[in-house]
């Protein structure tokens, strides 16, 4: 009789959690990942929900002095031409070797999909936008934090230059390295939300993504995508499988 209570208690909980589930995510089917049937992935978007319905959508995070800058590991890909990299990828690592050795000049950040004015931008294009720097907390899922200062231009002032349809709802991020990733339009036009391309006053280094990368400061430095060529702006959510987070093991939303 206690086991047979012991099950039921567990079954209860995992029916109440599934039913909270239902009501935070009610409709939005569309609007976030899916959970897979796991539970551990349920707690991610209840974790995500939560956060959208409870928190203002234009809190900022807390920006610091130049004296509290730190040093900061570059971890992940450090450098998509070099075969020996785990997230190698042949196409994009040749690509990006070439672009690199002509001092980024012929680099351009494609922009398409749900945008009135799909195009691509160079970084000359992308520094005539109103610049902003910020001095803020890297916080990596490894345990360690760290304080850089980021320059670029934020991000939603290119997607609304290239006109966001009412219908947008995720943006994701293509890297020369096999890494593709997205977050939703809240954190997409978010003030502190930047592509990143000058870093402690000097231009982006490889090592940390250069010639740009997306800085999402509301969230583990894993979603900080570096190395970028390409953004697409979608409705519904795309799972790119593999090279995504999800099938990784990793949460699609891991906000701080």
């Amino acid at each position: 009789m206690k086991s047979e209570h012991v099950l039921t208690s567990r079954r209860t909980i995992i029916t109440g959690l599934a039913s909270c589930g239902g009501l935070l995510l009610g409709g939005c089917s569309d609007t976030q990942p899916p959970t897979y049937g796991n539970l551990l992935r349920l707690a991610d978007n209840l974790t995500y929900r939560a956060q959208r319905l409870l928190l203002p959508r234009n809190t900022l995070v807390r920006e610091y002095d130049r004296g509290d800058i730190t040093s900061i590991a570059a971890i992940g890909t450090t450098n998509p031409a070099n075969p020996h990299e785990d997230l190698y990828d042949a196409a994009g690592g040749a690509a990006y070797d070439r672009l690199r050795n002509g001092g980024f000049a012929d680099w351009r950040l494609t922009i398409d999909g749900s945008v009135a004015r799909p195009g691509s931008y160079s970084l000359n294009d992308l520094k005539s936008f109103p610049a902003r720097t910020q001095i803020t907390k890297h916080t990596c899922e490894e345990g360690w934090s760290a304080i850089a200062e980021w320059t670029g231009v934020p991000l939603q002032r290119v997607l609304q230059a290239a006109g966001i349809l009412p219908s947008a709802r995720f943006v994701n991020f293509y890297a020369f390295d096999a890494t593709l990733d997205s977050i939703d339009m809240v954190d997409a036009l978010h003030p502190q939300t930047l592509l990143a391309y000058g870093m402690n006053g000097r231009d982006l280094p490889v090592a940390h993504g250069a010639p740009l990368r997306v800085r999402v400061e509301r969230q583990l430095g894993y979603k900080s995508i570096k190395f970028l060529h390409r953004i697409r702006v979608t409705e519904q959510f795309y799972d790119p499988g593999k090279l995504g987070p999800l099938q990784n093991g990793w949460a699609w939303y891991i906000g701080i």
